[in-house]
């Protein structure tokens, strides 16, 4: 199963989003762009790639303790970034990011001590992708009309394990399904 931990906004930010990213559409050079869909949006925690079945339930142990020990913190989707040269334009948060780094480094340790081959480890950067290209291009104003955004603040309240599904017909523009195959609450809560 390819799989990932990640934070989900609720459906009334990503409303509030999906408003901000149809105005992005709008601006010149934007159909050069492959813009993600709402399904997909999500905080990625740490990325887990291809986890064998017999060492799921060990992941999911592990990363059940870690929600249980990170209190609930408040987030907000705010501005944008790129990387790669343009090669992905995304949603930043504002809010307790202390707290989100803290819980993607008991996601990313949860993986390894599971068993999960992590690869190299990379200091978290909070993004939400709205748009990748192949090339490197100019993707300055979709960031200076990202810079005034910022969504509602909502309570992280829980940890997700997402599986991915990856496009498999060929029709150009089909989008990665996600599915969240399992939730735990942070703090011990509910």
């Amino acid at each position: 199963m390819r799989l990932f931990a990640a934070v989900l906004p609720p459906e009334d930010v990503a409303r509030e989003l999906a408003s901000e990213v149809t105005a992005l559409q709008g601006l010149p050079g934007a159909d050069g762009l492959r813009w993600t869909g709402r399904p997909g949006w999500h905080f990625t925690l740490a990325f887990y790639g291809e986890v064998a079945e017999d060492v799921v339930p060990e992941l999911s142990a592990r990363l059940e303790r870690a929600a249980q020990r990170t209190p609930e913190f408040e987030l907000a989707v705010r501005g944008g970034g790129q990387f790669g040269q343009g090669r992905a334009l995304w949603a930043g948060a504002e809010g307790d990011l202390a707290t989100l780094r803290l819980l993607a480094e008991r996601a990313e340790a949860a993986a390894r001590k599971a068993g999960v081959e992590m690869g190299e480890h990379r200091r978290y950067k909070a993004h939400l992708t709205l748009a990748r290209s192949r090339d490197a291009r100019n993707v300055r104003p979709y960031l200076d009309a990202l810079a005034g955004f910022t969504s509602r603040t909502w309570t992280v309240a829980e940890l997700a394990l997402v599986r991915s599904h990856l496009p498999r017909s060929g029709v150009p523009g089909e989008q990665p399904r996600y599915e969240a195959v399992a939730r735990w609450p942070l703090g011990g809560a509910g």
